[in-house]
């Protein structure tokens, strides 16, 4: 367990006014250090997990009438001795409670410090950690209960056992290479062989998960994009049944990149209006243009719109053939039904068309539900596991891969010398995965992403 030798503090809640904010304090003098600036009962004499009225105050200036929570160590977030302190919500005194604060000696805390501290007193691992920063920027239920899912254990707890199974076999392993000259096998290889499956076919549910898992959290950038007047604006503001983007006949109108989200199947997912793609001279629609192309680059689904009252049947054919090119899921949307020939209707339905009247709103709630059929995701229940961070699918990813090179080696009689070392490369990433090998980059990386509070 590491000891820090200093007391931090933070604003816990929200900034700006409120009815009330909650400012914490961690470190083994944070109940000392409170009792100094507390006008009430003596902190110091009692109990853990208790509250108290009084008042903080800075020399003979009373700043606010407070309520003091104590937690003693290690029964805290931080497993240190911890202090929550709730006054009224105004900024200036906040701003008051922390500058008398600061003149005791107390820090301001740096961001995701509280939970870096109780990771490294050993309060969770480090997946679990990081799921804590999940779990308060979680904006649906799917993605909540993920967290929660994690932050409770989730994989934790079976990535550490398959681990220290590893690491029985990788230390005989290691143990045969002192006795390399007698011939001896203290790791049976078949033994090996079948731990080694085991692991690869849990790290493979783990690694298909990550589509969903990452789904849920971040979710899912949708481009809206098509010719100038293919309708892109009028469907965003039927998907979000909304005046958000302008519309109007003349072609162009949209020439920046307009984005709202809204949440479909407990999925959030992130429209982008897009402008029109076509060859242009006005330079501020070329550069629309341009950038709806970066969009397109990086979207995970494309909504492509075709305005069958005007394209011809080889203009059609040469934007699916360009939208085939960028590799990315999309949809071919024709707009405008209530202009179309019914023949050609009747031809492009073979080709798997969604057919709208954007400005009627005629089949929107089919083509909602085309969009979540695309993206098939079950309720998250407790207990499932998933994975939704790009850092654990990495990792993950090249665990299987060294585990298959220790077979590959056992299957070729490698010497146990490179079997040890493709072992070691395992066990290194599944270590980075919960907290047991760590650098202070990554630390550094993953806490400063984290509120300053929390």
């Amino acid at each position: 367990m590491s000891k820090f030798n200093d007391t931090i503090i933070a604003l816990a809640t929200a900034q700006g006014i409120s009815a009330i904010a909650v400012i914490r304090l961690s470190g083994t003098d944070s109940i000392a250090v409170t009792q100094k600036l507390f006008k009430g009962k003596n902190l110091l004499e009692q109990p853990t997990h208790t509250i108290h009225f009084g008042t903080i105050n800075n020399g003979d200036k009373m700043i606010d009438e407070v309520l003091v929570s104590i937690f003693k160590e290690p029964n805290s977030f931080t497993k240190e001795n911890a202090v929550e302190i709730s006054c009224h919500g105004s900024p200036i005194i906040v701003k008051e409670i922390i500058k008398a604060f600061l003149k005791q000696g107390v820090r301001l805390a740096e961001p995701g410090e509280f939970t870096k501290r109780a990771f490294l007193q050993g309060r969770f691992d480090l997946a679990q950690a990081e799921a804590v920063a999940d779990l308060i920027h979680a904006e649906t239920d799917n993605a909540r209960q993920a967290a929660l899912n994690q932050m409770r254990g989730g994989f934790s707890n079976e990535i550490k056992r398959l681990r220290e199974e590893l690491i029985h076999f990788a230390s005989l392993v290691e143990l045969e290479l002192d006795f390399g000259e007698e011939d001896v096998e203290f790791a049976k290889r078949d033994d090996l062989a079948i731990l080694i499956k085991k692991i690869q076919s849990y790290l493979t549910s783990l690694i298909e998960s990550f589509d969903q898992g990452n789904a849920i959290k971040n979710g899912i950038p949708t481009v809206i994009a098509g010719r100038p007047n293919a309708g892109k604006s009028t469907l965003l503001n039927a998907l979000l049944n909304e005046e958000r983007a302008i519309v109007s006949e003349i072609a162009g109108t949209t020439r920046d990149v307009i984005e709202d989200e809204m949440q479909l199947g407990g999925i959030s997912f992130r429209f982008i209006d897009t402008a029109g793609l076509r060859e242009t001279k006005d330079v501020i629609e070329a550069i629309g243009v341009q950038r709806t192309k970066e969009q397109m680059q990086k979207a995970s689904l494309i909504l492509y719109l075709f305005d069958l009252s005007t394209l011809t049947a080889r203009e059609i054919q040469d934007d699916i053939f360009s939208l085939d090119e960028l590799g990315i899921p999309y949809f071919k949307i024709g707009n405008k039904l209530d202009l179309v020939d019914p023949a050609l209707i009747e031809k492009l339905a073979a080709q798997n068309f969604i057919f709208i009247s954007a400005s009627n709103k005629t089949n929107i709630e089919q083509l909602k539900e085309a969009i979540l059929a695309k993206f098939k995701i079950n309720e998250v229940k407790q207990g499932d596991v998933l994975v939704t961070n790009l850092r654990h699918y990495e990792n993950l990813t090249q665990t299987y891969e060294s585990l298959e090179r220790v077979l590959y080696g056992m299957a070729t009689d490698v010497t146990g010398d490179f079997l040890a070392m493709d072992i070691r490369q395992s066990l290194h990433y599944l270590g980075l995965i919960t907290g047991e090998i760590t650098t202070d980059d990554l630390l550094d990386n993953i806490f400063s992403k984290f509120c300053i509070g929390k």
